[in-house]
């Protein structure tokens, strides 16, 4: 998939690994990967190859050992920790396999948290979940607690929180793991309406091949390594 606008997202031989008692764990190395607006990228991978630890580090919640990282065409590197926050405030919107909606609030204030921790005024953010909702054909389940929603509606109210803010990329970690083909379809249907719309990233790990064949890049970590599939 060409593209002509500028780099959103590069890796240039990154490598990651953690240290156990006896020693170092490599989970991959020299990995390079450049993703661009508006594309929809499918991360596939056995289980324990490093699908969440690259989405963990693309979405700044942790850190390559090596390499170099540049985000938003920013060298990750030169950040301050000030800058980094920033960035994933504002521009990073996470999904995962688990809705992880607060249980006791409504679909509404799930959406609403981001905002408030943003410091944006209560009616403005108000205003704009309510928009989403409807965005995600979920205004009659506006005022409904994650109990007494399904689990694709649940995972749509999580989709709805990742857009809060108004992200430039959104990062699914087995959006559809739980879900049933229906809801599965559903919920691929809605994050591709949303790159298709807004121009967003959206960098989806799963498990799912049927999926990522509907994706426009699809990347295989194995062995340590990634190799472009298409």
């Amino acid at each position: 998939m060409n593209k002509v606008f500028s780099n959103y997202l590069e890796l240039f031989d990154v490598s990651y690994h953690y240290k156990n008692k006896l020693e170092n764990v490599e989970i991959f190395k020299n990995l390079n990967l450049t993703i661009y607006p508006g594309e929809m990228v499918a991360l596939l991978g056995p289980s324990g190859s490093g699908k969440s630890t690259l989405l963990n580090c693309i979405g700044l919640l942790d850190k390559f050992i090596s390499g170099k990282f540049k985000i938003l065409n920013k060298d990750y590197s030169l950040l301050t920790e000030s800058e980094i926050t920033n960035i994933r405030l504002n521009d990073i919107g996470f999904v995962f396999q688990n809705h992880r909606l607060f249980p006791e609030f409504s679909a509404l204030e799930n959406i609403i948290i981001p905002s408030l921790i943003k410091k944006i005024p209560f009616d403005e953010a108000k205003k704009k979940a309510t928009q989403i909702l409807t965005y995600l054909n979920l205004e009659h389940r506006i005022n409904h607690r994650p109990a007494k929603l399904s689990g694709g509606e649940s995972q749509r109210v999580a989709i709805g929180r990742a857009l809060s803010n108004n992200p430039k990329f959104i990062l699914a970690d087995e959006p559809t793991g739980n879900l049933d083909k229906d809801n599965t379809l559903l919920i691929f249907n809605i994050l591709k309406k949303i790159t298709l719309d807004t121009e967003k990233s959206c960098i989806i790990a799963t498990h799912n091949n049927f999926l990522a064949e509907k994706m426009d890049r699809i990347f295989l970590i194995e062995n340590q390594n990634i190799k472009i599939l298409k």
